[in-house]
């Protein structure tokens, strides 16, 4: 006899078992009824894409990020990272004859090779809800709102869930007038990306070593020391650009204000994330607490398109993945109650029953109820006991005279009374009272 082998799952993956599948089901179906209440329309694509649709975007240095491989036939490919690229691709071809705005939503798997911890996986689903075509500051609480209505829908509240919000076009504004040179202004932004885990030393630190004058280092310093929208307002006042990007902010707080939602956004200077192509408003979801990664990350991005050779159309969005959106929903006891249950259990006294519990399995099946029944030969109690394991909400007894007069003794199997009813009074949809009791 051959060893037994033993398969161990892959690190970074996940299985979904009943209880887990619960969980995830009861996301996508929140996650789908919020973004379609918006008016949105869901869509797909391949799990394997060319390789070079993620170079155009994020850079060579994201291949060491990937599942990236050569194919049977020679293409450089790789299971998808994000959605976004697909999504431009998708509408490069074909976005010119469609009426705009275009309002899309997916929820694709999505893969990267990363070190594995709490709240990142080397697989995740992820909820992506993209604006395109629209490029005013309404398309951006637009999307915003739906983020924040994902987490509502899931039992979360202000209590739970903060929205941080900026702008890139007021980040790059204010670096420039407090003297950053235009070519320091990505390296900028990548310290001040990662200021809140670095600290104030080490980011004062970073932005010197950028080679930005003393003056501009304690600028930057005092800002993200303190960078209320106020302090901005103080500090850059008669400062165009500055001023026109806090405009920018205030009528999209106005708008979220106006949708009931105004108490989940906060302003923060330091949220730029990190991808290079978002060039307007941003923001980022986080737990109020501050235990868990990021649930969920987007802006504006407008020059996407364009890079894979679509037409110049802006665009915004986010992406809310489920692995810390499940994180957040345990610690909370939101997880949904995953216990088998069913309709109806059919129990058939003797083996002469055995035909008319199943016809009465089938039909009311086709009726739309949940039926199960023993797949072997047991007496009552045993099938009785079978059906409080299976979480059945009612037990139906056909004996020889439910039998021969189509009906079946029906059992609550939360009280234990019972009464005996024709089987087509079930069939038509009538709630059995349970009012006597007795045992059979």
């Amino acid at each position: 006899m051959p060893a037994a082998r033993s398969f161990s799952r892959l690190p970074g993956f996940r299985d979904f078992a009943p209880a887990d599948l619960a969980l995830r089901s009861h996301v996508f179906d929140t996650w789908r009824r919020v973004a379609r209440g918006y008016g949105f329309t869901e869509y797909d694509g391949p799990p394997l894409e060319p390789l070079g649709l993620y170079v155009e975007k994020s850079g060579e240095e994201i291949v060491e990020q990937l599942y990236a491989f050569t194919d049977k036939g020679g293409r450089q490919v790789a299971l998808r990272p994000e959605m976004t690229p697909t999504l431009a691709r998708m509408l490069a071809g074909r976005s010119r004859g469609m009426p705009k705005p275009i309002r899309w939503f997916s929820i694709p798997q999505l893969f990267r090779y990363e070190r594995s911890q709490r709240g990142r996986l080397r697989e995740h689903f992820q909820l992506n809800v993209d604006i395109v075509g629209e490029a005013g500051v309404a398309a951006d609480a637009e999307v915003l709102a739906v983020a924040i209505d994902a987490v509502r829908g899931l039992g979360l509240g202000e209590e739970d869930f903060v929205a941080r919000v900026n702008d890139r076009r007021l980040v790059t504004a204010v670096l420039s007038a407090a003297g950053a040179p235009g070519g320091a202004h990505a390296g900028c932004l990548a310290v001040i990306d990662k200021a809140d885990r670095a600290g104030p030393e080490r980011t004062r630190a970073g932005l010197g070593a950028l080679g930005l004058p003393a003056r501009t280092v304690g600028i930057m310093a005092e800002i993200l020391a303190d960078g209320s929208r106020d302090h901005l307002a103080h500090l850059f006042r008669g400062t165009a650009p500055v001023t026109d990007a806090l405009r920018s902010l205030d009528e999209h707080r106005s708008i979220l204000d106006s949708m009931g939602l105004g108490a989940y956004l906060r302003f923060d200077f330091k949220v730029v994330r990190g991808l290079a192509y978002y060039t307007g408003i941003v923001f980022e979801l986080f737990d109020r607490a501050g235990e868990l990664r990021a649930i969920c990350g987007g802006g504006r991005y407008d020059r996407l398109l364009e890079l894979v050779g679509g037409e110049p159309l802006p665009a915004t969005g986010f992406g809310m993945g489920d692995v810390v959106l499940g994180e957040l929903l345990r610690d909370r006891g939101l997880v949904p109650d995953a216990s088998p249950s069913c309709d109806y259990y059919v129990i058939w006294v003797g083996p002469d029953q055995r035909p008319a519990g199943l016809e009465t399995g089938r039909r009311l099946r086709a009726a739309g109820h949940s039926v199960m029944y023993s797949l072997k030969s047991q007496g009552v109690g045993k099938q009785l006991r079978a059906a409080g394991r299976a979480g059945a909400r009612r037990a139906l007894i056909i004996g020889p005279d439910e039998a021969a007069a189509a009906a079946a003794t029906v059992r609550d199997m939360r009280t234990g009374s019972q009464e005996t009813r024709p089987l087509q009074s079930l069939l038509d949809g009538e709630i059995p009272s349970c009012a006597t009791g007795g045992k059979p």
